[in-house]
């Protein structure tokens, strides 16, 4: 019973908006005033540079991956594991210290799906890897790999409770990225 306080507090680790943080630990603007407005390492580094959003990068993955692995450190099921990781992730959609306004959860979902397992996770990055080298457009980049992330999942790790959690990412990250796919469609997405 005590694994389950693993989902509130995983939920508050995701809370944790990386990019204000790096932003005011080195004395940018606040992202959420600047660029698109996200609080994300893209927008980050629109206006802080490669090095604050690297930083950005790297705390949004993090908060993902740490509870899944603390998790499956202590041996959780994989359902549990599965809702773990689903809180970080809403976490930082909708973190509670920030007005319930945060990212749009590229890099916090890939941190937790390399939680679920190291293959699925490097699976999705090198499909982003590949889609970017080819088209150089970030959000397309992401939205496939999100996209395809469900299927990787269910031939990865096998496990259907995993294969769901996937999606459910996949459908949030679609929907944050909406007004990305309208730019996309109509040709404007830089």
């Amino acid at each position: 019973m005590v694994e389950w306080l693993l989902v509130p507090l995983s939920y508050v680790i995701g809370s944790v908006c990386s990019a204000i943080v790096v932003c005011q630990l080195m004395g940018l603007p606040d992202p959420r005033d600047q660029g698109s407005g996200n609080p994300g390492a893209t927008n980050v580094m629109r206006f802080g540079g490669k090095k604050a959003a690297g930083i950005t990068l790297l705390g949004d993955l993090l908060k993902g991956l740490l509870p899944v692995y603390v998790g499956k450190l202590l041996g959780v099921p994989m359902e549990l594991l599965a809702i773990i990781g689903l809180a970080a992730f809403m976490g930082h959609l909708y973190p509670v210290f920030f007005g319930f306004k945060g990212g749009k959860g590229v890099a916090t979902s890939v941190g937790v799906l390399l939680g679920f397992s190291w293959v699925l996770g490097g699976a999705v990055i090198a499909t982003w890897l590949l889609i970017y080298k080819i088209g150089k457009i970030s959000s397309l980049s992401a939205l496939i790999a999100s996209v395809l992330s469900p299927l990787y999942a269910w031939f990865i790790v096998g496990d259907i409770n995993i294969t769901i959690a996937s999606a459910v990412m996949m459908i949030f990250l679609l929907w944050r990225h909406k007004t990305n796919i309208e730019r996309l469609l109509a040709g404007e997405e830089t």
